[in-house]
């Protein structure tokens, strides 16, 4: 099965540029290297395709960290950082 030319057009802080690629047999495409350094992606990113009518739009998928949600819920006598906490578990075995 032949893979099919497809045209990817992009607007970004009034940048116009438009790039082809292919879609394979397997339904894949690459990216285009100047589509990814505009969209800040690198291998293992997730892109997010809307259709809205004739148009599709490409955008990346920021994904927060996992940890975020307990981000500063430490407990408030422990101080942040290797060292610090190193020296505070000192502190409390009494060495």
């Amino acid at each position: 099965m032949k893979s099919k030319e497809q045209s990817v057009r992009v607007r970004i802080q009034e940048v116009d540029l438009q790039e082809k690629a292919r879609i394979t047999s397997k339904g894949q495409i690459t990216v285009p290297h100047e589509i990814r350094r505009l969209l800040r992606v690198r291998p293992g990113d997730s892109l997010l395709f809307e259709a809205d009518g004739t148009r599709v739009s490409v955008r990346p998928v920021r994904v927060e960290s996992p940890f975020a949600k307990y981000r500063g819920i430490g407990n408030p006598g422990i101080p942040s950082g290797r060292k610090a906490i190193v020296r505070w578990v000192r502190q409390m075995r009494g060495q």
